[in-house]
Parts: structure tokens; sequence; C-alpha cells
């Protein structure tokens, strides 16, 4: 109900069309938005660093392993948030006089008009912050190493030592859970405990054979100002090199796609009303915004589509100076996303 009250006063206003130069008169000098898009995303690194036996794997373990670090990178998630900043190819001046009721006038910090006659609260952009879970300390294999493997004389009898005693784990641990063992626990706790310090030993016993694999997520920010419609890179990945330059070959491209779906409806609607002019033009304009939509492919393949209002692919809209009269004056709130009319009411004036 409330959209819908709003078209009405907006189509009894007198809307016409107007150029995007701004008028030379003293007054308050504004500016409408323009419409972005912040992606964040999200990279999740892997680093694996070879095990200190990595060549004796096979030997005494009977595993094949990488014997050489590697760092790969994958995303795993992109988010895409709407901005919006000062347009400042749509600055105009604010006429205000004694002729018209205008005591008010909120801006934002970098000069976009938020209100007439009323108060507005700084709009706040939206910010993701990535808080990273805390990892356990890394368990130092020296620390579970027997007096045997610590004074062996070469790194292939430490290798064969530490295998042996991997081994002598899982074996002692298969006793306890078949009820074999010679020192049974008394409960539940103890034998829970005796599992996880079992579990623990053979765990950095076996990163000297098998590696350390670490993972790490990271969040980018990637800023796009959408002007026309088309496809465009919009930043480049490569699996080995993470995000790189959008110009750098060695990362496949990411493309955002943008099409206008034309949504907004141009206030001139005849050649007629074009050369009409506002005899009451007191410099204020509002944004009609149209909607688009956006597409993120890579390789062939969609992997998300967005669609947001843009002010800067729609129209800009006369209000006349009719509203702020001596008798009768109006409060405005103008979205700050989009530049367009929120609300209009209207007051009466003693």
């Amino acid at each position: 109900m409330i959209r819908h009250h709003l078209r009405g006063l907006l189509a009894a206003l007198p809307f016409v069309a107007v150029s995007m130069s701004a008028q030379s008169v003293e007054g308050t000098s504004y500016m409408l938005p323009k419409n972005g898009m912040r992606f964040t995303v999200k990279v999740e690194k892997t680093q694996y660093t070879p095990g200190e036996f990595c060549q004796y794997a096979e030997r005494f373990m009977k595993e094949k392993v990488p014997q050489q670090a590697l760092t790969t990178y994958r995303i795993i998630g992109v988010e895409m948030d709407k901005t919006a900043v000062p347009d400042t190819s749509k600055q105009y001046q604010l006429i205000v006089d004694k002729k018209h009721a205008i005591d008010k006038v909120s801006l934002t910090h970098d000069g976009q008009l938020l209100a007439i006659n009323v108060d507005a609260d700084q709009p706040v952009m939206p910010v993701r912050v990535f808080e990273a879970a805390p990892k356990p300390a890394p368990l130092r294999p020296n620390d579970f190493m027997t007096e045997d493997i610590l004074a062996a004389g070469s790194t292939a009898k430490m290798a064969e030592l530490t295998a042996k005693e991997i081994y002598d784990i899982r074996d002692s641990r298969n006793q306890l859970s078949r009820g074999d063992a010679d020192n049974l626990p008394k409960d539940g706790a103890q034998l829970k405990l005796m599992y996880e310090n079992m579990n623990r030993q053979e765990k950095a016993l076996t990163q000297l054979f098998d590696g350390l694999t670490a993972k790490d997520t990271t969040w980018t920010q990637i800023d796009f100002m959408p002007v026309k419609e088309g496809r465009s890179v919009l930043f480049r990945f490569s699996k080995y090199y993470g995000l790189v330059a959008s110009d750098d070959l060695s990362g496949t491209p990411y493309y955002i796609t943008v099409t206008n779906e034309h949504t907004a409806t141009d206030p001139s609607v005849s050649p007629e009303e074009k050369k009409k002019e506002d005899k009451n033009d007191i410099g204020l304009r509002a944004s009609l915004p149209s909607k688009i939509k956006a597409e993120l492919s890579a390789d062939g393949k969609t992997l998300g589509t967005y669609e947001m209002s843009a002010a800067q692919f729609g129209f800009v809209q006369s209000l006349s100076g009719d509203l702020f009269s001596k008798k009768q004056t109006a409060q405005i709130v103008f979205d700050p996303m989009t530049g367009n009319v929120r609300s209009i009411k209207a007051v009466g004036l003693k």
C-alpha cells in the first residue's frame, strides 16, 4: 500500500526531463548516487609440507606420498553486497530561498542527498568480516619419539623405528578395544583418555611420513561499478596463485555480465513534454533506478546470478519547487542507496 501511495504522489508531481548539468545558482550543492557491487571472494588455501621421512613412506608404511611442497587455492564462496557512491556526473544545486519553505537539507558526508525538512541517519555500508576459528597447537613429532628413535644413526633407521612405533601404537589400541590389554582402564573416562593419547601419538609420528596439510581461509573484496551492459573480466583466479590481477593470464578469467532489465520509466514520455519547462525548478532531482542483473561465470559455467537496482541505469526526475510553498511544505526522504524518493509527507504551515 505504501509503495502504491508513493507512486500516486509522484505521478501528481510536475516531473520534467532534465539534463545532467547542475544549475549555476546559490544554494546547497548535492549529488545523486550510482550503485556498485562489492564481491567478497572466499578462498581456501591448502599448503602441503612433506614429512621428514616422506622418501621412506612407501618402504616402511606402504604409502605413496608427495615428495614436494605444494600450495593450492580454491574458491569456496562468493557473496555480493550493493554499494552506493556519489555520481559526480549528477551534481546539482538546490535553491534555498525565502520563496520556498526549506529549512533543512540532510546530506551524507560525501555530499549525497538524503532528506529535505527532516532528519536522516547517515547510511552504513555492509561490511563482511571473516573471523578465523582458533587452531589447535601443532603437534611436535620429536616429543613422541622414543629414545631408540632419537639415538638412531641415520634418517633411514629413524624412519624404520618410527614406523615400528606407529604399528605398536595401532596394535595396542586394537588390544584395548578388544579388552585384551594388560592394563585395562577402570572406567569410561580413563578409556577415552587412553584412546586420545594413542591417537595423538600416532598422528604426530605419522605426519613424519605423510607430511602436514594446513588450510586457511581468506576473504578478498572486489569492487565493481557497472556502467553499461555487457561482459567484462571481474577477476582472474589460479589454482596455484589464488586471486591474480585481471590482466594476469596465469589465472582463469571470471566474467561479470550485466543486463539492464529496463524497469524504470523515462519521465519524458513524449517529445512534447521534453519541451516543457518547470517554472518553479529549484534544482531538486531524484533517481528513478532500473533493475539490473549480473551473472558471474567462468569456464562457460554460471557461478552466481545477482539482481539489484542501479541508479545509473535508470533516469533522473525533477521535483518541482511547488512542493515547498508558503502555505504547505513537504518532508522528503530519499533512498540512501539509489537516490529515489522513499517517502513524501505534506506538512501544513501556520
